[in-house]
């Protein structure tokens, strides 16, 4: 649906162009993660420096300037959106973002409104969220161990994590877990991390760790294949692959012995681009393609540019024209540096 809305300085008409969004290679965008900040109250080894230098407040969009993006997505076809970070739940005021976006959930615009949480903050919010249309949640959780735990994370609370969980789970949250694979940290912790989260009801998923923004690590240490991980866990589990999907890039199978899902998402070792239908947005308005590629969009200059949408449906339209068929991710021992500057939370999972 298009709509004249005005003109520009040489008296052409102005289109909303609301019409879908389709890349350059015929697949549909539908799905939009939003990175609402890139703060995090954790500065998880393979994710941030222990010593981060985040964003001034004053360059962050408004949660109004959010919302209204969003919007716009919305009206050009997104049907889910996943709010990210950072840890998406210490930004100020943020239940405000997620009551708007909950509003589109229940007139039936948007699909599905959901988060992904390293589960700090979850005891405080989980009835909120729920009561706001959120039914489904990632949380982040790399190991079972308290210490090793806050080893990883460095500043994390494995108590309150485990806190936050119950209390999603008391107010009707569905959760996936999400643990980073990593080597020599916790590949031996995986079949005990998958029988407890379908113990209790959890979808289990196994992520390969992402060549993004510098750490103090190397992650060829860190890096473990998945088909590595796959093949030691049939050692123990019968694994079946089933065509389930969630919108997002994970590859399921069904675990005979525990009735669960087990989900890998595998950016290096089988990339999972052919099928792309999201992009990402960043809490400074600008828009990501790919993950793994540093051509962007501003988003933020046509939003404050003018109290209608038309010039952010143009500036959407634009960038889709370059989203590119697939990243460029490679970790091994030549390819050690980061393949994109910018680290995890400044783009969001």
């Amino acid at each position: 649906m298009n709509s004249i809305v005005g003109t520009i300085g040489n008296g052409s008409p102005l289109v909303a162009d609301t019409s879908p969004m389709i890349d350059p290679f015929g697949r549909a965008v539908t799905y939009l993660r939003v990175s609402v900040t890139d703060r995090c109250d954790f500065r998880c080894t393979y994710c941030m420096a222990e010593h981060m230098t985040f964003l001034p407040k004053k360059d962050l969009l408004t949660l109004e300037e959010l919302n209204r993006i969003c919007s716009a997505f919305i009206a050009k076809g997104v049907r889910k959106i996943r709010l990210t970070g950072g840890e998406p739940l210490v930004r100020k005021n943020i239940m405000f973002l997620v009551r708007e976006l909950g509003k589109r959930v229940q007139n039936g615009d948007l699909h599905e409104l959901t988060l992904t949480t390293n589960g700090s903050q979850l005891s405080r919010y989980a009835e909120e969220l729920y009561d706001c249309g959120v039914r489904r949640i990632n949380v982040s959780l790399d190991t079972l161990d308290p210490d090793k735990f806050h080893a990883i994370t460095r500043w994390g609370d494995f108590s309150k994590v485990m806190e936050g969980i119950d209390a999603a789970q008391t107010a009707g949250l569905k959760i996936k877990l999400n643990a980073v694979a990593l080597k020599d940290f916790n590949e031996a912790e995986i079949p005990e991390l998958l029988r407890f989260a379908h113990g209790r009801g959890m979808d289990l998923t196994v992520i390969e760790t992402m060549p993004m923004g510098e750490v103090e690590e190397d992650r060829t240490d860190r890096y473990l294949p998945l088909s590595k991980l796959r093949a030691d866990l049939e050692q123990q589990f019968t694994l079946n692959d089933i065509p389930y999907k969630t919108g997002g890039p994970a590859r399921y199978v069904e675990v005979a012995e525990t009735a669960g899902r087990l989900g890998f998402i595998t950016p290096l070792t089988h990339n999972f681009c052919e099928s792309c239908n999201r992009v990402r947005l960043t809490c400074t308005g600008t828009l990501y393609m790919c993950l793994g590629q540093n051509d962007a969009a501003d988003l933020r200059t046509a939003l404050r540019a003018s109290e209608d949408d038309a010039l952010v449906y143009a500036a959407i339209d634009e960038a889709i024209t370059r989203k590119p068929k697939g990243h460029d991710f490679i970790i091994d021992r030549t390819h050690n540096r980061p393949a994109v500057a910018r680290h995890m939370s400044v783009t969001g999972g």
